[in-house]
C-alpha cells in the first residue's frame, strides 16, 4: 500500500513522535523512507542583509541535525534517503513528494513555530491542504496529561 514515505522534519521536539510513527509504518510496509528538512527562505529573507549568510548556515546545520535524528531513530536495517531544501516549507515538502512519487507524507502537527496555531501548525495545515498524496499528521502526546507513550501502549 505504501512504497515511499516522506518524513518531514524541522528538528523540533514535537516531530519526534511523527518520525517514530512514520518509521514504524514504513517498516510494516517495507517502504522506502525519505527524510526531508526545509530551510525556510522567508526566515532568511526577513533577516538583516549582513546576517543572512550566517542565518542560512545556522538553519542548514539545524536541518542536517534534524535529518540525523531521523537516521538515529531508525532501525539499523532501514535505509533512509535524506534531503535538505530551501524555500517555503510546505511547498517544498509537497514538491518533493511529487518528484519522488511518494505515497505518503508524515509530519508533526506543530513545529518550531507551534504556538502560532491552535490545532495544526501553519506548515502542517498547508501540507494537509496542498499535498498531492495523503498526509499523516501526528500530534505530540502530552506527558503532563498522562498521555505519554507508556500510557498509550496500555
Amino acid at each position: 500500500m505504501f512504497d515511499t514515505v516522506v518524513v518531514a522534519t524541522d528538528g523540533s521536539e514535537s516531530v519526534k513522535r511523527a518520525i517514530d510513527v512514520a518509521l514504524d509504518l514504513a517498516a510494516r510496509f517495507d517502504a522506502e523512507i525519505h527524510a526531508l528538512s526545509v530551510v525556510d527562505a522567508s526566515e532568511v529573507d526577513a533577516s538583516p542583509q549582513q546576517l543572512r549568510d550566517e542565518l542560512r548556515t545556522a538553519l542548514e546545520t539545524t536541518a542536517d541535525a534534524a535529518l540525523a535524528t531521523v537516521e538515529e531513530r531508525a532501525t539499523d536495517d532501514a535505509e533512509i534517503t535524506t534531503a535538505v531544501r530551501e524555500g517555503r516549507p510546505a511547498a517544498e515538502i509537497c514538491e518533493y513528494a511529487r518528484e519522488i512519487d511518494a505515497d505518503l507524507v508524515a509530519t508533526g502537527t506543530r513545529g518550531r513555530h507551534g504556538e502560532n496555531r491552535l490545532l495544526l501548525g501553519s506548515v502542517a495545515e498547508r501540507i494537509v491542504r496542498t499535498s498531492p498524496v495523503p498526509v499523516l499528521s501526528v500530534r505530540q502526546l502530552d506527558p503532563m496529561a498522562g498521555d505519554d507513550a507508556d500510557t498509550a501502549a496500555q
